[in-house]
């Protein structure tokens, strides 16, 4: 369905940024949607998931504030979305041995226990871009990795563009 379809757009876009724009922050929700009812039988939300995939893939503990830094949510509460998971058994804290002000982060067996079960799920999750071939995806995220690659301009750009003249 093209975009203009799904939000029911009367007008023409500015431009093609603008449409490509309002596309991918579209798509986006519509992937959280997806992968929500994913997660939805095993009682876990999508930024926990992620939460227990950097845990798994860290293969150690660590802080909050680096799990925090590695979330693909950045606006995530990090130390309540630990204290969840910490409530449903899937993860544990210890006090870091370094510095007894922060608390280090592993995954628990019941946690790896759920990723493996999520893991058996993969290619099902995978058919949410299922409309695209493998060498499209490729692509997809390449062009996605390249609009990020000048996320300093962009910054930069907003700040002047706030600043009074």
């Amino acid at each position: 369905m093209k975009i203009e379809a799904a939000i029911q757009q009367k007008r023409p876009f500015r431009n093609a940024h603008q449409k490509a724009v309002v596309n991918l922050i579209y798509t986006a929700n519509w992937i959280q949607d997806r992968l929500r009812e994913h997660l939805k039988p095993f009682d876990i939300t999508v930024q926990q998931y992620n939460v227990l995939r950097i845990l798994r893939g860290a293969g150690k503990p660590i802080s909050t504030s680096d799990i925090r830094e590695r979330l693909l949510d950045k606006m995530s509460d990090t130390s309540r979305m630990v204290d969840r998971l910490c409530q449903k058994g899937l993860v544990e804290r210890t006090t870091c041995p370094n510095d007894k002000r922060l608390v280090d982060v592993t995954i628990s067996k019941a946690g790896e226990k759920l990723l493996k079960q999520l893991d058996r799920r993969n290619e099902r999750m995978d058919t949410i871009l299922g409309g695209i071939v493998e060498a499209e995806a490729q692509q997809l995220s390449d062009l996605l990795d390249k609009i990020r690659s000048r996320e300093d301009y962009a910054k930069s750009e907003a700040t002047e563009e706030s600043l009074p003249k």
